[in-house]
């Protein structure tokens, strides 16, 4: 896991990287939900990612198969 003070300014006051420090910080001071912290820390990791785009989506079930019943 990257050191988050050794980031690059533009990078360290990004929102993703703010949002996971302030967990972190959440979770080491209160005691807080672990996952929070998790969860932003790879989001901010993944800040990034961009998904590929699928136009089609997902194909419809209609016409495929038949039950036995209305048959």
């Amino acid at each position: 896991m990257p050191d988050i003070a050794a980031l690059p300014k533009k990078e360290h006051s990004a929102p993703e990287w703010q949002a996971a420090m302030e967990a972190l910080i959440l979770v080491s001071e209160g005691g807080g939900p672990t996952m929070f912290a998790r969860i932003g820390i790879v989001r901010a990791l993944n800040r990034h990612y961009v998904p590929p785009l699928n136009p089609k989506g997902k194909e419809p079930h209609w016409g495929r198969r038949k039950l036995k019943r209305d048959q």
